[in-house]
């Protein structure tokens, strides 16, 4: 593999504006409630901790789309809310950071995913709550969030499907996700759930990070050769063109239609690996949109997850963060 060139990586970064990215999965509200621990509690084992702050950022598929848009590409997000003030509060993080709310489709059967994560000092969680049903949709709305992809995924030159097994992602869905892709000749990319493999077949490329890629092929990944193994599995199983395994310190592993690529890891520092799936699948989209090679894409994703894991929660970075890491 040919290493990606400051002046390549400047020229594809340079076409991100013109790479409209459709983006379709289960789109969540990350909450932070900040303060101190100084004391453990006398009624039980635990911290308490002295409130001193929320924050508010969206996650799940919202920051998929969250990264795209900070890297400057165009951007249409579609998923599932309830009508509660959680929906509310995703909404307003994604008018402020300059995304359209749009294409959410309102359940009020359902409340709006929700992490709330309990936050000490020098970023250390004390504890997470989950508020979330995680069913899938009623066919009703299946059937209005697959009119939105055929409305908004109209200029698309990628489709992501983001799925964090929180009922968004179905068997009907994802099989006219699948058609819409074919149909207009773009790439289909998939962060992906396990339990759902079989509903990804047809699609362009699939995501799954290191534990993922063991769990579906009942295999240990200890070397490149492993990596390589098992990411020939995973293509057969999973019925998809390519295969690209995030590996964590180890790097990642890309197999598309020639031998497997290993692309060793650029992070000088990681602090937070919360989101960095989200950064790698929205980075591949946005060079693939932008006219990249796939390998050249990866390598693309590869230097934006090493920028976002120093960063704290679900991160983004700018085009010259991206840039900055080629010099």
């Amino acid at each position: 593999m040919t290493a990606l060139t400051a002046e390549r990586a400047r020229l594809i970064v340079g076409r991100f504006a013109d790479a409209p990215v459709a983006i379709l999965g289960d789109v969540m509200l990350d909450q932070f409630v900040v303060g101190r621990v100084h004391r453990i509690s006398p009624e039980a084992p635990v911290p308490v901790l002295e409130h001193d702050h929320d924050e508010f950022r969206a996650g799940g598929a919202a920051n998929v789309a969250h990264n795209v848009h900070a890297l400057g590409g165009e951007v249409a997000l579609i998923g599932v809310v309830g009508r509660d003030r959680s929906a509310e509060r995703l909404a307003e993080e994604l008018t402020r950071h300059g995304l359209s709310a749009d294409g959410l489709v309102e359940d009020a059967a359902r409340p709006t995913t929700r992490k709330m994560r309990i936050v000490a000092q020098r970023n250390q969680q004390v504890a997470r709550v989950d508020y979330e049903a995680d069913g899938e949709v009623e066919p009703g709305i299946e059937e209005a969030l697959a009119d939105r992809v055929v409305r908004l995924a109209s200029r698309a030159r990628v489709v992501v499907v983001s799925d964090y097994l929180k009922g968004t992602i179905t068997p009907g869905l994802m099989a006219k996700v699948v058609a819409i892709a074919r149909a207009r000749g773009i790439p289909l990319l998939v962060d992906p759930k396990i339990p759902h493999i079989a509903y990804y077949a047809g699609s362009s490329l699939i995501t799954p990070n290191h534990v993922e890629a063991e769990t579906a092929t009942h295999s240990r990944i200890r070397s490149n050769q492993d990596a390589a193994a098992a990411a020939r599995v995973f293509r057969e199983r999973a019925s998809c063109d390519a295969v690209l395994i995030t590996r964590g310190e180890h790097g990642m592993c890309l197999l598309g239609k020639g031998d497997a690529l290993h692309l060793p890891t650029v992070a000088r520092e990681v602090a937070d690996v919360t989101g960095a799936g989200d950064t790698v699948i929205g980075a591949l989209a946005l060079a693939l949109a932008a006219g990249a090679t796939l390998p050249e894409a990866a390598q693309i994703a590869n230097h934006a997850a090493g920028v976002v894991v120093a960063k704290f929660g679900p991160a983004t970075l700018s085009r010259d963060e991206l840039l900055a890491t080629f010099d």
